[in-house]
């Protein structure tokens, strides 16, 4: 699982990136499912490195603030689609 981190994790972002776009031009609900998708991978890489805290000090506080900051976004949009 280690050599694929940082595949897993470039996808994870990635996929939130296409998600936020796609709900800025063709509505909340065709976005929020690949941004589902990319938390869920970012979720699974910050869980593993949860159990190898030491190793991966650094990254977990950048990665639970990027999660923080992903679904105050997703929040932002499912309110302005109402």
């Amino acid at each position: 699982m280690r050599k694929y981190l940082r595949e897993i994790e470039v996808a994870g972002l990635l996929l939130i990136a296409i998600g936020i776009v796609i709900s800025c031009f063709w509505g909340y609900l065709f976005g929020a499912w690949p941004c589902g998708v990319g938390l869920l991978l970012l979720l699974a890489i910050v869980i593993y490195k949860a159990f190898h805290w030491a190793e991966y000090e650094r990254e977990n506080k950048q990665y639970i603030v990027i999660i923080l900051i992903c679904i105050f976004i997703l929040i932002l949009q499912l309110l302005n689609a109402r």
